[in-house]
Formats: structure tokens, sequence, C-alpha cells
């Protein structure tokens, strides 16, 4: 059983309890018999389909188009995630792909363009993805070489690569973006909702990683697209793309979290049922040492996690900072607690099919997408400077004004 003890933290109201609870209900009834790992293209849409049948695609969109709250909650968005990540990877990233493939127009997309993309997002009736990634520009968005070009009075022009790209080949739409030169580096990026059947646009391969996942590297040659489709104002994307880390980053920590807590339980499971030297595993100090630790680790994330949420839920413009520590310290955090889970459970803990085994594959992938960890402390040591820059300015101007 999963310790959900953590829900009566002041962090949240009744309505994110009952979310929760009814989520983690409904998950332990569903998503099990969706998922096939030999198949995740099929798994992913029937996942998004039985998501948004359930009501809970509704929490990645705003009431207005058919959403849970007026806009954005990222204590439900966590919650959302550190439970089905906790029951099943795949329903983790059904989810989530779901939100950010649609947060940029959420959070910078015109009337019309909510309206066409959002409603079905929400139903689950249409898959999305993210499109930022390249061969040559992972954490450094500023070497982006995709370009887009004017294309008559209406349209643009999109031309280069995008790898690594979440639902890449399901999708029904991805969100784009290329260099629009209106300034050197990660100012002359511009943004775009690109359909999936646009001409132009193609799978260039498929990607197999060691968690199987739909990933994918696009083609854009010529892709013809409404200027109507851009998202935000011309050079804007870098600004598109980080405010929607900013609201996404912290629910990566969940979803480690989540892994994490379902290691935590696989391996108390373990340790009080096998029998070591005539008596449980679990009574042996060096096993309650390990439960220890990995029982601290969690805890410390949730703090951290949830700290990040809250933080952007009370109105806070930015929580750079947080968000990057919630992310970089779960995530290792859950690599910790899951080598921790696989060791007490011995030879078990590496075979296929054993839970610790999946979660170890899991939890490797969320220490790297959405800013590695050496990004992220990057990251927090610069916002930590700037923070003493502006101090250092009030207390001159403190000073200079007696």
């Amino acid at each position: 059983m999963i310790d959900a003890s953590f829900l009566s933290w002041p962090f949240f109201e009744d309505r994110h309890r009952r979310f929760a609870e009814d989520l983690n209900a409904w998950a332990s009834r569903e998503v099990e018999p969706l998922v096939d790992h030999h198949d995740v293209d099929a798994s992913c849409r029937r996942l998004v389909r039985r998501l948004g049948e359930g009501g809970w695609l509704r929490a990645v969109v705003p009431q207005a188009y058919g959403g849970l709250t007026p806009a954005f909650d990222v204590r439900t968005l966590c919650l959302a995630r550190e439970t089905l990540a906790a029951h099943e990877g795949l329903a983790d990233f059904a989810f989530a792909m779901q939100g950010l493939g649609t947060g940029p127009i959420t959070l910078f997309g015109s009337d019309a363009l909510k309206e066409q993309y959002l409603p079905a997002v929400a139903r689950g009736d249409a898959i999305a993805a993210f499109a930022l990634s390249e061969p040559e520009a992972g954490s450094d968005v500023a070497a982006m070489s995709t370009t887009v070009t004017p294309d008559g009075p209406s349209h643009v022009r999109i031309d280069g690569l995008k790898t690594w790209i979440s639902n890449g080949g399901i999708a029904d739409h991805y969100v784009v973006f290329a260099r629009s030169g209106e300034a050197p580096g990660a100012k002359g990026l511009s943004a775009y909702v690109v359909d999936a059947q646009t001409p132009g646009l193609s799978i260039e391969n498929r990607i197999d990683v060691i968690a199987p996942h739909p990933l994918a590297t696009l083609r854009f040659d010529a892709c013809r697209v409404p200027l109507a489709n851009r998202i935000g104002g011309p050079g804007e994307g870098f600004k598109v793309a980080m405010a929607t880390l900013d609201v996404f980053r912290s629910t990566v920590g969940a979803a480690a979290l989540g892994l994490a807590r379902r290691a935590l339980a696989e391996a108390l499971r373990h340790a009080s049922s096998r029998k070591l030297f005539g008596a449980p595993l679990g009574d042996l100090q060096m096993t309650q040492a390990a439960l220890a630790d990995m029982a601290t680790g969690v805890d410390s994330a949730a703090l951290l996690v949830y700290r990040a949420a809250w933080t952007k839920d009370q109105g806070a413009p930015r929580v750079t900072r947080e968000a990057a520590m919630a992310k970089m310290h779960a995530t290792e955090t859950a690599q910790s607690v899951i080598d921790k889970a696989v060791q007490i459970f011995g030879g078990l803990g590496v075979t296929k099919g054993v839970k610790v085994e999946e979660l170890y594959r899991e939890i490797r992938a969320l220490r790297i997408y959405e800013g590695a960890t050496e990004v992220q402390k990057v990251v927090i040591a610069r916002e930590l400077l700037k923070m003493l820059e502006a101090q250092r300015a009030r207390d001159l101007g403190a000073a200079s004004g007696r």
C-alpha cells in the first residue's frame, strides 16, 4: 500500500485530497488493463482516451475550454502525475504530455487557438506534443537551428529537425519552436501549432529507449503553417517555452515522487515477507537503514515538489528556483530510492516483470528531460545570485534614502 498521509499537509485543500483519492481509486481499476509495453503507441492512445473519458484530463486545460479550474492548478497537476506514476509510468506520460503539449496554447494562445485545440485534448479526443529539442539544441535552446520564414501574407514555412519528441508519431498536433530571427540567440524564436497531417511534416525515425514511450525525430521540409497558428508574438518563443516549463517542471518532480513511493511500498512489502536467516528481511538493521533513507528521501522530495506547486498556485509569477530544486532533488532522490529497492529485492530486482525493475528503467530519463540535473544546478545558482544582487540594490537604495 502506498502511503498517502502527505495529503494531510497544509499545502493542500480538500478538493486536492478528493482529487488524489478519486484518481488513485480509478487508476487502481482502470490503468493496468490498458497497458501493453510491447505496443506503447496503442497503449498511449487507450490511456489518453480513458483519461479523457474519466474526466482527468480536464486538469490540463482551463475551465473555459472544458477544464477543471479557471487556470492551471499546479498542485492538481502534481498530484495527478504522482498518483499515475505510482501505478504505471506510461499512464503518467500520457497525462503529462496532454498538459505540456497544450500548455503554450493555454498560456499564450489566441482565443481561436484555444477553442480549436484545448477542448479536444480535455476530452481525450486529440493527442498533444511539445517539439523543442533538436539534435544540437537540447538544454541549449539558443542553439536551435529549425527556421520559420514568411510564406505569403498569411502563412509561414518551417524547415528543420526536432528530436526526442514525446508522442512523436502519434500526436494530432505539435507545438513547434523555431528560429524566426527577430534577435540573436534565444530572443529570436517563435512558437507555432502544427497539425500532424500538415504537408512537409514527416516522422524521420522512431526512437527506442530503455523505458518504452512514443518518441520520434520530426522533419519539417517547407512545412506551410498559417500565421494565425503562432503562439504569442514574433520572437516570443523562448518566453513561451520557459513559462510553460515553469509550470510543468515541478510536475516532473511529482512523477519521480510517484515512482519513488511505489518503490518504497514494494520494498516494504518484500522486506516484511521475505525470510532470510530464519527471520523477515526487514529485521536486518542494514535493511532498516535502507528503508529509513528511502522514506526520508521521499518526504524531502515531496516537500520541495509541493512547496513549488503551492507557491505557483499562490500567484507567484515565476517559480524558477523552486521548480528547479523540486525537479532536481526529486528525480535524483527517486533514482536512489529505486536503486535501494532493487537491492532489497536482490536477484528478483533485476528480473523482467518485477515492478522495481520497471521502475528502475522508468526513472532514468526523468533526470534528463525538461532540463537535466546539471542544468537545474546552473538555474538554481543563477537565481540565487540574482536574488543576492537584488538584495544589494535594495540595501543600497535604502542607505541612500536615509
